[in-house]
């Protein structure tokens, strides 16, 4: 079940460590072993992005990532749907600047569900918090090739600007892999959100581990 009550931001910041965005339409392999392999790998929480999935169907795989990131203490949210983020009861949703408001999407989620959202400038990163987002995702780090509108590449320096700016907790999503992924959380963000980096690796699981090391490190060392 979602959460009995709102989620407080030290909570939070630690549980977005490890963020997996789950893409079905971005693998041919199966994908809840996908899913499986990161969660015991040590991925925090997880984003079910479909955009081309129809309702019935996306509906039916949250309810199976939700029980899925239940067992395995993961929070679990969904891309865009803010209809199947509530019925599937997910632990949150993510919305954008072409999505749903955020006013609105608070006002549907009510208040135990976490928000997500994905600024594009400096003013929606200030606005996002007066918005009543929980949290926001920053970038593209590094640019990306796992979506196809994504903005110009922040960089660091940029993404510490906006990551300090937020007021709420932060991930840094874009290019990241087990590389710089320590840099990434070094330049202030709560936990770094991917897609190829576990989805895309050979060893599913490891590759999971992998990032959640050189992110738990490079916090001990901030």
């Amino acid at each position: 079940m979602a959460p009995a009550k709102r989620i407080r931001a030290t909570e939070l910041r630690d549980r977005l460590s490890v963020y997996y965005v789950a893409d079905p339409e971005q693998t041919d392999r199966d994908f809840l072993t996908l899913v499986d392999d990161a969660l015991s790998g040590g991925v925090t929480s997880l984003q079910l992005r479909a955009k081309r999935m129809p309702g019935r169907e996306m509906y039916d795989l949250a309810v199976a990532l939700a029980e899925r990131c239940r067992a395995a203490g993961a929070l679990f949210f969904v891309n865009d749907r803010v209809d199947i983020a509530v019925a599937s009861d997910a632990d949150g949703v993510h919305v954008g600047m072409h999505d749903l408001p955020l006013e609105a999407t608070r006002r549907l989620v009510g208040r135990k569900m976490i928000v997500g959202f994905s600024p594009l400038a400096m003013a929606d990163v200030v606005a996002a918090k007066r918005g009543d987002a929980d949290y926001v995702g920053l970038g593209p780090v590094f640019g990306t090739a796992s979506k196809a509108d994504a903005q110009p590449k922040l960089g660091l320096f940029a993404l510490a600007e906006q990551a300090a700016a937020a007021g709420v907790p932060s991930v840094g999503i874009g290019g990241i892999d087990v590389a710089n992924a320590g840099a990434v959380i070094r330049a202030g963000v709560d936990g770094v959100a991917v897609i190829s980096a576990i989805q895309g690796a050979a060893n599913v699981r490891q590759a999971a581990a992998s990032l959640s090391l050189a992110v738990n490190l490079a916090k001990i060392e901030r």
